[in-house]
């Protein structure tokens, strides 16, 4: 039998070997930091609370994603099969993270 590296199919760790790899280290990264932004987003005072609403969506939606992920990870709900729910889930992410960045520099600009 050749070697899963060799035949083109490769396997997801599951359990604690979830931090070993360097995609899954960049849950634990992405984790963190979504974390410290959301704290960082609620503790700061804006002027009108309704332009904190979408930044405070984006970030605990992508926060609360990402736990989930990591867990099911951990857990191995995957099966050792690569998901396309990180791959859609990093897209649309990225995308809401645009979306804001768009908005905002459209609101500092009129100001």
């Amino acid at each position: 039998m050749a070697p899963a590296a060799a035949s083109g199919s490769s396997s997801l760790p599951s359990g604690f070997s979830v931090f070993t790899t360097f995609p899954d280290l960049l849950f634990v990264l992405e984790f963190v930091f979504g974390g410290l932004v959301w704290i960082l987003v609620a503790s700061s005072l804006v002027p009108i609370p309704l332009i904190q609403g979408w930044v405070m969506f984006v970030s605990v939606f992508c926060f609360v994603a990402t736990t989930a992920l990591l867990v099911l990870y951990v857990m191995g709900a995957h099966g050792g099969e690569a998901s396309w729910i990180t791959l859609v889930f990093s897209y649309v992410a990225t995308l809401l993270y645009v979306v804001h960045a768009v908005f905002s520099l459209i609101r500092w600009k009129s100001s």
